[in-house]
Formats: structure tokens, sequence, C-alpha cells
């Protein structure tokens, strides 16, 4: 695992408590292969070796070891930096990115987040002030969570490296976990436990005088821009692409590529194949179920560029991945598509450190079904009062009783959809739980906490809040502001980290986002059609057709799996005696929603994201359910899971 953790406080820190802390994160690495390791008083670090491998232990000092900065990610323009800093007169000792931050900071304070092209969390420890600086990186690729308390602040990459400081009660926050069965992750700032932050992307947070200060320092700029010519645009386009790419091509270790055939991903490894000397290293996951596999689409590309190509058909054996899972997620998690991400990892790890990816191209040029549909939100009126409420029901019961990704579920979620007020449309569409559904499952003791807390009111919020001119661009900034770094980059950053392994996203250099931010939404999603510009853009590069075939996504049979291999599972952890003497939920409500997916509904998202929930609370030994021990999480452990 790459990461930080430390303290800071207006007294010496407990160095014991912050040797736990760190050691606790080397629990996502190998034996310790390729990692830094450095201990200084309040600040402590493993990083993933990357760059400068021989030469870049951290903690890094400035001139005079005033200043002090711990850092996890990558700065990809960490040259250009350096030699920046060199002619203003700073002298550096090593060769990589991470001793940039520290004079970077003697130059620029706080601003210096500006100069920044990369994916990051750190923290800066300036000992004349007494002040602490801890900034993340502007699309959220790396996490940072904080805890403050009498006096003093805690910080660390992982939850369960705060986790080690017995000052923390580990109570689950009942306002974060409403969050969570909404959508499926716990979004920042809350984390699942109490008193625990995460630290938002493109925030910075100040620690001085014994308070905390949190600001934005970045949001992609979405006020409409002027008419554009589309052809320029595409020139543009692939150029912002090729240069984000070749940036984050540079590695001292062995480099690949995540290859799905989607367009993003196979953007990404035509732009990596056009800029190498030698064959790109691709790898894909598929199944067995044709509805969820896409490798014939990857083998397209791997044989246009002639990449060294590996696939995997996975067949998961889910009673030992789960718990595994469980364990590497800080949180509860309930995003399926971790599981191939996860073997995809793994595998991808066999043969390269470092693995780019097409993340982030939906979220920049509309790429989503939901994206089209909220497109043409803006022209569809509200259903009168008396008609709503049937045709929302009439879509929910639809929707519950058809296949997942089938015609008649999305007409189902289609009437639910237009039965909803139009600010209530996109937070119901991106809803697992519906704030009904959820207040049926709830014991007492949620009930009466969670009286009047309103889960969509986050994405209202984004959404009221962008400067888009459409619905369009606001969804886009909502997605961008939520469920990429909360969902999908959290996904990513655990499952590559879970094996030791470093993901970069060309999508997500933030000269591409505020580029492609500003762009006409024709540009965009035009016709029902989505990600236009970019399809036309890239469609030179790909076998042809390639960039028009239905996007299918990284899904997974979950309906089937709860009904077959994991029905033992999900019955047992969901109402055994562990679950119920907690009083979180309802036990009829929880066994009803079983039975009747057993008995054909399609309720799985719903008892997975239960399911995850359970197994997270139990792999972690949390307080009030039966614990594992932490590290290994074996399948051997199972039946400790179930109690």
């Amino acid at each position: 695992m790459c990461g930080i953790a430390g303290t800071a406080s207006l007294s010496r820190p407990d160095p014991a408590l912050v040797r736990r802390m760190c050691d606790v994160i080397s629990h996502r690495g190998p034996d310790g292969e390729g990692f830094h390791d450095d201990e200084h008083a309040s600040l402590g670090m493993r990083r993933l070796a990357i760059i400068d491998v021989a030469h870049g232990d951290q903690p890094v000092y400035n001139e005079n070891g005033r200043v002090a900065a711990v850092f996890n990610g990558e700065i990809y323009n960490f040259a250009e930096l350096r030699e920046e800093l060199a002619r203003q007169g700073h002298r550096l000792r090593g060769a990589g990115d991470s001793e940039c931050l520290v004079h970077l900071y003697e130059q620029y304070g706080d601003e210096m987040v500006h100069r920044l092209r990369g994916m990051f969390a750190f923290a800066v420890w300036d000992r004349d002030r007494r002040r602490l600086l801890l900034a993340r990186d502007r699309a959220g690729k790396k996490p940072l969570y904080w805890w403050a308390d009498a006096g003093a602040i805690r910080f660390a990459s992982e939850l369960k490296s705060l986790a080690q400081d017995p000052a923390l009660r580990r109570e689950i926050d009942p306002v974060a976990l409403h969050h969570y069965l909404s959508y499926q992750y716990v979004p920042a700032p809350w984390s699942i436990f109490q008193g625990v932050h995460k630290l938002p992307p493109a925030h910075l947070l100040v620690w001085e005088d014994g308070r905390a200060s949190v600001r934005r320092y970045w949001r992609p700029d979405r006020t409409p821009g002027p008419p554009v010519d589309e052809r320029e645009a595409e020139e543009r386009l692939r150029e912002l692409l090729l240069e984000a790419t070749r940036l984050r091509m540079v590695s001292e270790r062995p480099i690949g590529a995540f290859l799905s055939g989607g367009v993003d991903s196979s953007a990404v490894v035509a732009a990596m194949a056009m800029q190498s000397a030698e064959p790109v290293k691709t790898f894909c996951v598929g199944f067995e179920d044709d509805r969820y596999d896409e490798r014939h689409k990857a083998r397209m590309v791997a044989e246009r560029y002639a990449t060294d190509h590996h696939e995997l058909v996975v067949t998961p054996d889910l009673l030992e991945v789960l718990p595994r899972l469980a364990w590497h997620f800080d949180e509860p998690f309930a995003d399926s598509s971790a599981i191939p991400s996860f073997y995809v990892a793994q595998m991808s790890r066999r043969h390269v450190t470092v693995a780019l990816n097409g993340d982030g191209g939906d979220e920049c040029f509309g790429g989503y079904r939901r994206h089209a549909l909220m497109a043409r939100a803006g022209r569809m009126p509200s259903l009168p009062r008396a008609f709503a409420g049937p045709c929302g029901r009439a879509g929910a019961l639809v929707a519950e009783r058809s296949e997942f990704g089938g015609l008649p579920r999305r007409l189902g979620r289609l009437m639910q959809f237009a039965a909803a007020p139009p600010a209530e449309r996109y937070p119901r569409l991106m809803s697992c739980f519906t704030p009904e559904q959820k207040w049926q499952i709830y014991g007492d003791v949620l009930r009466e906490r969670l009286a009047g807390v309103d889960s969509h009111a986050l994405l209202r919020d984004a959404f009221d809040s962008s400067a888009a001119g459409s619905d369009l661009g606001r969804v886009l900034d909502v997605d961008t502001l939520t469920y990429l770094p909360d969902d999908l980059l959290v996904k990513v950053d655990i499952t590559t980290m879970a094996n030791s392994l470093e993901a970069r996203s060309p999508f997500l250099d933030h000269h591409l986002m505020e580029w492609a931010a500003r762009l006409p939404d024709s540009c965009k999603v035009r016709g029902g059609h989505t990600k236009v510009l970019l399809k036309r853009a890239v469609a030179p590069w790909l076998p042809p057709g390639l960039a028009h075939l239905p996007k299918q996504g990284f899904g997974v049979p979950l309906a089937a799996w709860l009904r077959g291999e994991l029905r033992e599972l999900a019955f047992d952890v969901l109402t055994d005696h562990t679950a119920r003497v907690r009083g979180l939920f309802r036990p009829a409500a929880v066994r009803e929603l079983l039975q009747r997916h057993m008995d054909g509904g399609d309720h799985g998202p719903r008892l997975w994201t239960l399911l995850q929930f359970e197994l997270w609370h139990r792999a972690h030994g949390v307080p009030g359910g039966a614990a594992v021990e932490a590290n290994a999480c074996p399948a051997s452990r199972l039946a400790h899971i179930k109690e």
C-alpha cells in the first residue's frame, strides 16, 4: 500500500502510536518489496517506489530541515518543477518528485497545489509556524482521512491506520451509513466512523493553533464556452490525450494498461502504443456470461497495436474473495465491479508495477446512459401529482421484477424517473435504496437518529451549485464531485494498491478535464448518442466500428450469485445473531427482502449493499460485530465471519 500517516499536536506525538499507524499501512504490500520506509516524529510513510527508486526515502526536508513533507501519489510534471525550483535558488538533493513539495511550499505557500500536475495526498509540516498543511489532488485519486481530538490532529491514507489509536472509539456514524445505503459508498467528507473525516478532492486542510480549516482550491469551470469547430476540437482532444498519456508513462518500473475493450481504455492503449518503443502490455478480464464479457473488443485493439496481451476468464471464488475485499476496503463499499477490478489488478501485477486505465472518460465526455437521459430531462415536464405517485410505484414494481440491464428494467426506471420532481430525478436515478426503502428496513435507533436526514440533498446541492448552463453539464459536475472520487476512484485505488500496483488515469489530467468541461453539450451527448466528440476523435486510432459498439461496463451477475453460490452466505450473514443484536436493521424486513429475491424479484443491488456492510463490519472487528483476524482474512476464516 502507498500511504501516509501521522499526528500533529501542541505537544510531541507518541512515537509508539505513530509507529503503529505507519506499520499498519504495510498490510497491502507483498513482503515490503518496493517500499520506502521512514519515520520522523509525527510523520510516517510507506510508498510504492516508482520514480527515483534508489533515493526516494521520506519524509523529505528543505535545506535547513524546518519544513518536512510526506507524500502519496505521483507528480507528473516533477522534472519541470525541479528545473523551476533550481532557477529560484532551491537546492534539491534527490532526483524524484517528493522533494519538490517542501521547496514549492517555501516558494508559494498553500498556493503550491496549483503548480502540481498529478495524483497526490500529502502533508507538509512547517516547524517554525507549527502549522500542518494537508492536500488532496483535484480528481480525488488518492485518499486522505483525518481526525481531530483534544488539541491534536491525526491523518492517514487508510482508515485502518487511524483505527490503531485506542482513543478512536470506532463507532458507526449513522449519517454515513444512511448515505452508504443510498449510493453504495460513503461520500466525503463523511467516513463510516464518527469523528473521522475524509478530506474531499481538490481541498486543503490547514491545522494551526489547535484548529482545522478546510477549503476547496479547484473545481472545473463549466460555464458555457464559445461554439467550437468540431474538427479542431477533435484534433485538440487527441493532442491533450497523447500528452496526458505520455506524462503517465514515466516510470522506472514495468508499465502496462488495463484494456476492457471500451472506448476510453482502448484510446489510452492506442496513445501508449503510438509513443512507446516496445509493445504495450495489456490486461483484460471477462466472464463466461456474454452479457458481461468484452474480451472480443479488447482483442481487436490488442491485435491492431500488437500489444503483449493477457486475458483472464473470471470464475471468482466468492467465498474467498469477498472477505479479502472486505478487509482491504476501509469502509463499506458495494460497487460489485470491485471483484473484476481486483482480479485484473492481481493479474497485471504479475507483469507490471504501473497500469494506465480509461477512468474519467465518461465523466468528462458524457458516457453513461443516464447522461443521455438527463440531457432530455429539461424537456420532460413533471407529471401531475395525481399521476406521479401511481406511475412511480408501477415503475418501481416493474424494475424490481425485471432482470438487471434488460429493457423492462430500464422502462421501469424511466417511469420512476418521470414520476419524480425535476430536482429529485438524478438522486433517485443514482440511489440503490430509495428513502422509503431505507425507512422500511431501519430499526428504531436508526429511525430516531436519521429523522430528517436527506441523502439526496448531497446530489441536489452539487447540482444546484454548478455553474453549468444545462442539466447535462450540471449532472457531469455532480458525477465529477461525487460518483467519480467516492466510488470509481476508491475502487481502483483499493484494488490496485491491494496488489501493490499503481493505477494512472490520463483522462483525469486536470488540463484535459478543464478543457472538456467547457465543451458544448452537443459535443458530449447528441440525439441519444453519448461521448460524441471523444468517439469521433479517437475513431481513427481504433479498429473500424469499435467506437460505436454498445457500452457494457464492468458488471457482474449479482442476481444469479445471490440465488446461487452466495445464497447461504447472504442468509447467514444478514440474519444471524450478530446482525440481529446490533439492532441497526429490522430482521423481518431484511428476511423479507431476501425471500422476495429468491422468489424471482431482482433485489440484488440492495442485498449486495447490506451484505458488504456486514462483511466489512466483521472483517474489521468493529464494536458490535464478531471479528476476524485482520491481516489475512482467508477463506478458512469465513466461518468466523458467519459467526
